[in-house]
């Protein structure tokens, strides 16, 4: 039995990598990558830029076109290995060591720019940068570009080991045959209604949330989201998770008072991110091991509170290079699962998906052969109309309407939640949307809002909004054109959706 368990959690590991072919000419012909700036340039099958300190600002790269129809209604994964010495830390975490593509849903649509980017430092060893994307069936074509951009110092990509093409496949799912119970109180547990938490919680918080009938709170342990390069000091990393700790005790002994339930949710797992598109632990063993450790801390620290409705492992796991045997998305998150229920073997595990928990990777992704377990989605497509105009550029999108050469209205809604129903339907799971939002001056945000709870509660899943007065951008209290503009307002139109569907929860509270 030990060595079946062996293989099998190692199975699950080997992602196979299966090539893509974009166009028929050759990515690794230096001939075909054009310099950006006057610091990069190739030799053989290397390209190398090499900026010096004074000349840091701007973008330094080696570019090329890329044909993307071949990808149209594919997640495509882009990786190459690289090496840097002295590369200085970059400004912002988009900026650094890049290794980027940037293109264009749709011809009427707002630029995208998907990339393994923020390194710095130095590291003479070879290893992994990539990012992964799910392209529509309207892209075209690409700019993928390898440098630096407002940093200095040397960076140097190996073209012989760029691949594009599929990290995970469906052909590598295990536990097919899998059905998923669950004890009769989780079974025929409310519905749960809710709201992802500020950073830190109040009681106030808490009374206005209860006031709105709110029955869940997903309560995120979170600092330096999105960001490269943190997390690295594990004694700092275990003193700013105590005091977070605590502040959700506090917060759970209100919700006794209100009758609401919590979701504690490990936003920020120790190494935080290498890169943009992956989590530091899934290649270094002492996080993810840490990871574990983590977990088996809060596990026997909540178990028995009564407030304590499930476990969410990891927010938005990414994993676009390949891991430690044992260390990748799922096996990290399977290992943290199996030292939970030695330490609590009631309370509900939540498992989310690869990039950052998007529904389309369940098409993928294996269930634990384990019970009790609920699978966790986030929705936040059509991208381009959930976050435009984010950084004040772009034009305004509209919902429902084409968006990226696509009719978006709740069919289609429904339709790329499909992956996520097929899981539901083969592993007879409970399913639970952790995140769903529009921007705050998307045009039909509250009926964006409104198709995806009509969907949500058709299909019997839990849900919480993002997010609950934390960044203004998101939050139905406040309202305004741009970041900048933002105030708080009587009401909102976004706020109202939410209203109507937490009444349903009165009958439960």
């Amino acid at each position: 039995m030990k060595l079946f368990l062996y293989f099998y959690r190692v199975l699950i590991s080997l992602a196979v990598f299966t090539a893509y072919s974009s166009t028929a000419i050759d990515f690794a012909d230096v001939a075909t990558w054009k310099p950006e700036g006057d610091f990069s340039k190739a030799e053989n099958h290397i390209l190398i830029t090499d900026v010096p300190s004074k000349n840091a600002k701007g973008q330094h790269w080696m570019e090329r076109e890329c044909d993307l129809v071949p990808f149209r209604g594919k997640q495509v994964t882009f990786m190459v290995k690289y090496r840097c010495s002295n590369v200085s830390k970059p400004p912002e975490p988009w900026n650094g060591i890049k290794f980027m593509l940037r293109y264009k849903p749709s011809s009427d649509a707002p630029m995208q720019w998907p990339g393994g980017n923020g390194m710095y430092g130095t590291d003479n060893e070879w290893q992994w940068t990539g990012f992964s994307v799910t392209f529509p069936k309207t892209v075209t074509t690409g700019i993928l570009s390898m440098g630096l951009e407002n940093s200095s110092g040397q960076v140097e990509f190996d073209l012989s080991t760029l691949r594009i093409g599929s990290l995970f496949s469906e052909k590598e799912r295990i536990n097919q045959d899998w059905k998923i119970q669950y004890p009769e109180s989780v079974a025929s547990h409310p519905r749960q209604r809710g709201m992802m938490s500020p950073h830190k919680i109040t009681y106030d918080d808490m009374k206005t949330l209860n006031k709105w009938n709110v029955n869940l709170v997903r309560a995120q342990i979170s600092r330096n989201w999105g960001a490269v390069g943190t997390e690295l000091d594990l004694e700092e990393y275990d003193r700013w998770l105590a005091g977070k700790l605590d502040n959700l005790e506090q917060a759970m002994e209100w919700g006794r008072e209100f009758g609401i339930k919590f979701v504690i949710d490990l936003h920020c797992p120790p190494g935080g991110r290498n890169t943009q598109y992956n989590m530091r632990m899934f290649i270094d063993k002492k996080y993810g091991d840490h990871f574990i450790e983590v977990w088996k801390r809060i596990a026997g620290r909540f178990k028995k509170h009564p407030q304590l409705y499930a476990y969410d492992l990891i927010n938005e796991p990414v994993q676009a290079v390949p891991a430690l045997p044992g260390y990748d998305y799922w096996n990290l998150q399977r290992r943290a699962a199996e030292a939970v229920r030695e330490i609590d073997p009631d309370t509900p595990i939540m498992i989310e998906s690869n990039e950052s928990d998007r529904p389309q990777t369940f098409s993928y992704l294996s269930p634990l052969r384990m019970h009790n377990i609920i699978y966790k989605v986030h929705m936040y497509f059509p991208l381009s109309y959930t976050h435009q105009r984010l950084n004040g550029q772009g034009p305004a999108i509209t919902y429902p309407g084409q968006i990226e050469g696509v009719m978006w209205n709740r069919e289609r809604i429904r339709e790329t939640l499909q992956p996520v129903i097929d899981f539901q339907k083969r592993h007879n799971c409970k399913i639970y949307v952790g995140e769903f939002s529009a921007i705050a001056w998307a045009p039909g945000a509250e009926k964006f809002l409104n198709d995806c709870i009509e969907v949500f509660e058709e299909l019997g899943w839990d849900w919480t909004y993002h997010s609950f007065r934390e960044s203004p951008v998101w939050n139905v209290e406040m309202a305004g054109d741009c970041i900048k503009n933002m105030k708080p307002v009587k009401s909102t139109p976004r706020q109202k959706v939410l209203l109507q569907y937490f009444q349903r929860n009165k009958k439960s509270k």
